[in-house]
């Protein structure tokens, strides 16, 4: 992106995200915003093509003999897929809507989910099927409940 910008080049924001860079923007930045939502109209495409693999993946699963081998999967896979759904979610949300219909505000909190919150929870998802990680959390909340 290469326009003019207004006096302040300061965003109140985590990041130089781009619908927050194009509205300190001081040029004409429709082709930009139209092009950023042609590009965001192949995420719900994406999020479909993701939410049919888990529907395959679950249903492969449900037919699994061994029922611990089951209930394993389904856990790990039904935590994956919330971590997924945020994540995609939060992203459709900023940058398929218009900018008018959402505030700075509502980005940051937003921005958090799919830029903090998903990449934070996806080695614990992982983490959390390893029993010795699992033993040392319980005992970790344990000894802080002790404490208390």
């Amino acid at each position: 992106m290469s326009f003019p910008f207004f006096g302040s080049w300061e965003i109140h924001h985590f990041f130089c995200e781009v619908p927050t860079v194009l509205s300190l923007g001081c040029a004409d930045t429709v082709l930009y915003e139209t092009v950023m939502y042609v590009c965001s109209m192949l995420m719900p495409l994406l999020f479909s093509v993701v939410i049919t693999s888990y529907a395959c993946f679950l249903t492969t699963v449900y037919h699994m003999s061994l029922v611990e081998g089951r209930k394993r999967a389904f856990a790990t896979c039904s935590f994956h897929m919330l971590v997924v759904t945020l994540c995609y979610l939060a992203t459709m949300y900023t940058y398929m809507l218009p900018l008018s219909y959402h505030t700075p505000a509502q980005d940051k909190v937003f921005s958090v989910f799919y830029t903090i919150l998903t990449p934070m929870l996806n080695p614990l998802i992982y983490s959390l099927r390893n029993r010795d990680v699992a033993g040392a959390l319980r005992r970790v909340l344990g000894s802080i409940r002790s404490f208390q």
